[in-house]
């Protein structure tokens, strides 16, 4: 993995393995003077395997693409990119259960 896409490499590796829908895996890599960036989205059905319980798989492959990155001298940052429907689906529905339950107050 001597390219200059090895971290690209390296993340989709990894992420392949870890989710239920390997084909639904899109990343992309914007380099800028900042550093890389890589984006990554995932299956909405699969965000659970990538963050891992209170994130700590998220924070592993965030430390390791790093690695990855100051092996090839270059500063390397991981965004997941929330699905469409993510976390405000839930918020959503926590506020209408809300709702339906102060309409029960007597």
């Amino acid at each position: 993995m001597a390219t200059k896409d090895s971290d690209k490499e390296f993340l989709e590796y990894v992420i392949k393995a870890l989710v239920d829908n390997p084909d639904d895996v899109k990343l992309d890599r914007k380099v800028d003077e900042m550093g890389v960036l890589l984006s990554l989205k995932v299956n909405p059905e699969d965000m659970g395997q990538i963050i891992g319980k209170d994130g700590a798989t998220a924070r592993a492959i965030r430390n390791l693409v790093r690695i990855v990155g100051l092996k090839n001298h270059a500063r390397v940052n991981l965004k997941i990119e929330e699905p469409v429907g993510g976390r405000g689906g839930t918020r959503e529905k926590a506020a209408e259960k809300k709702g339906d339950l102060e309409d029960l107050k007597l």
